[in-house]
């Protein structure tokens, strides 16, 4: 619980050509050498990603990309991966180099940025190089900018202060739990142990909810299923009660009909994506037919058991709803499939791996497209005919 997790960080991508000094760029503003640094062009082939606390701001991650103008054909796979990151950034640094601006590159990066509303900050580095007429009229070209030079640290504090205030400027976090109850509130947080449960600790999702209720003064009582109706009994007064979406029949058949239920999958949804598209998403449930095509989405890669939620249960779950066999194809990170469109329904994990603006690019494709999205826990609770109950907290 003392590291943040890189999902609840923002993310920082930083961009420009080869040698323009991205990776010297990174390793000044983190203060020790994690991108490799070297004068032979394309050294930086994959992402690399870092993450820090950028004080006083908080957590963040910075992602150091390959060179964009690198036309091979390796380059060019290298600059698609680099692009792809623009998904899930939540501010990107542009880095210039003085001597050989390389405008035309910019242009095109620019717009793709703009594809995602990625907010940016034009970084004109290596000015240690050149002379003030040509740092002044390079300048001309760009509406907003930051001189450093990266070798000599000049301009990275300057740096600092424009990147905090553009994330400061940028979309607060939203809570898990703390804006849908009120201080002093008591929750209770039904944790069943099975064989996907890591020995020794409980999962994020769990252990997030958990800090989000010390941070804003709720106290929590965890308990596994077993221990459920011991607990109603014994706390009095319960506001919510949040389990593993996999026990949601269970827990809804154990605790008074009046108690407020929910999951950690449905929190998850409204925390880390839009609840309400991911509700109107389930009416596809509905009209469910066999051979639809399905595309399950999950966050992280983890040994699939007979237990597997993802893999197991839920496709269970949607054959039954459609009365026969379904096409469903799994894909797991960050990235999303090009072709949506071939999908009638896509069904997304909670999210608790990945930050938040990928999940909303995710959102926002599906919407384009016009391709029903909703995530695990919604439609367990579809499935276990307690989606009304689920969501009553968030009216």
């Amino acid at each position: 619980m003392n590291i943040t997790p890189n999902s609840n960080r923002k993310h920082i991508g930083i961009y420009g050509n080869t040698n323009s000094g991205k990776s010297s760029l990174m390793n000044t503003i983190l203060g020790q050498d994690i991108s490799l640094v070297s004068s032979v062009e394309g050294t930086t082939t994959d992402p690399v990603q870092k993450a820090m606390e950028l004080i006083p701001y908080g957590p963040v991650l910075f992602i150091d990309t390959a060179g964009l103008e690198d036309k091979t054909e390796l380059g060019s796979i290298r600059i698609k991966k680099s692009y792809e990151f623009l998904k899930r950034l939540d501010l990107a640094l542009y880095v210039v180099d003085v001597k050989n601006p390389d405008l035309d590159t910019y242009k095109i990066w620019k717009r793709e940025a703009a594809k995602y509303n990625v907010d940016h900050i034009v970084v004109i580095n290596k000015i240690d190089t050149a002379s003030k007429e040509e740092i002044d009229s390079l300048v001309k070209n760009f509406k907003e900018y930051i001189p450093v030079s990266a070798k000599y640290k000049s301009g990275i504090d300057d740096l600092r202060s424009e990147i905090i205030k553009h994330l400061e400027d940028g979309e607060e976090e939203k809570p898990i739990v703390g804006d849908l109850l009120e201080y002093g509130s008591k929750v209770v947080l039904v944790v069943p142990i099975d064989s996907e449960a890591p020995k020794g600790r409980i999962i994020l999702p769990q252990v997030q909810v958990i800090r989000d209720c010390l941070d804003h003064g709720i106290k929590t009582y965890v308990v596994r299923d077993t221990e459920l109706e011991e607990a109603v009994n014994e706390v009095k007064d319960i506001d919510l009660v949040i389990t593993d979406s996999q026990a949601f029949k269970e827990v809804d058949s154990i605790i008074p009909k009046d108690l407020k239920l929910t999951s950690f999958s449905i929190l998850f949804a409204r925390q880390k994506g839009e609840l309400d598209e991911f509700l109107e998403g389930t009416k596809k449930l509905d009209s469910l037919k066999p051979n639809d095509k399905i595309l399950i989405c999950e966050s992280c890669t983890h040994n699939v058991s007979h237990e597997d939620i993802g893999r197991v249960k839920i496709p269970t779950m949607l054959r039954k709803i459609a009365g026969g066999d379904l096409n469903i194809d799994h894909m797991v990170g960050y990235d999303f499939k090009e072709n949506v469109e071939d999908y009638d329904l896509i069904i997304h994990c909670g999210a608790c791996m990945v930050n938040r603006k990928s999940v909303l690019n995710k959102i926002n494709i599906c919407k384009e497209k016009n391709v029903p999205i909703t995530n695990y826990g919604m439609v367990i609770a579809y499935f276990t005919k307690i989606l009304d109950r689920s969501v009553e907290i968030f009216k």
